[in-house]
């Protein structure tokens, strides 16, 4: 295997593509992330990494507060427009045709059309340069009923979710595994 240093962009990939709703339902903003993710279980956390220049850095520092709303294939368009657009000058959810949700237990707007949306409570804020990280809490999780099945599962894989990579969205595929398959028998039982 050769190596090349790389030393811009994201070099970890892919990564999940979000829509961070921020501010209130009155001056709803909603801002695509992909610089994002799960760090702790118990109690539940998440960050999402926003430049300090974007309008909706200023909205989350003064709120402590913003959603995370995955982002369907059938969104990704919309999602492309929210990354391109301020909304200091634009209200995004009018121009892109996307609808704002009331949260249970904070501020910040979900997105009506996305499959899982999850509202998240700013513990803290860490500069790491050009971008800041929002470390916080999960504090609720809104999910369509078509995503739980008769069991209470959780089926993501039925969201056509995106994954963004060096540029490009990607729809992500078929399942080919679960966690401890590898060392399960053909029985489904351990060792």
């Amino acid at each position: 295997m050769s190596k090349v240093i790389w030393k811009s962009g994201t070099m970890l990939s892919p990564l999940p593509v979000v829509l961070a709703g921020c501010g209130t339902m009155d001056n709803p903003n909603v801002i695509t992330i992909a610089w994002c993710g799960i760090v702790n279980s118990d109690p539940a956390m998440a960050y999402i990494s926003v430049r300090p220049s974007r309008h909706s850095h200023q909205l989350i520092k003064k709120s402590g507060e913003f959603t995370l709303n995955t982002v369907s294939r059938e969104m990704v368009r919309k999602t492309d427009s929210c990354g391109v657009y301020t909304g200091a000058k634009v209200n995004k959810f009018e121009k892109f045709s996307l609808t704002p949700r009331t949260s249970s237990q904070i501020s910040a707007p979900m997105v009506e059309e996305s499959p899982l949306c999850l509202e998240c409570k700013v513990t803290q804020v860490i500069s790491l340069g050009s971008h800041d990280l929002f470390l916080a809490h999960i504090v609720a999780v809104q999910v369509e009923d078509k995503l739980i099945n008769e069991e209470g599962k959780l089926q993501l894989g039925k969201a056509h979710l995106v994954a963004y990579s060096h540029g490009d969205y990607m729809e992500l595929g078929k399942k080919i595994g679960s966690f401890g398959f590898s060392v399960k028998k053909k029985d489904g039982k351990g060792k």
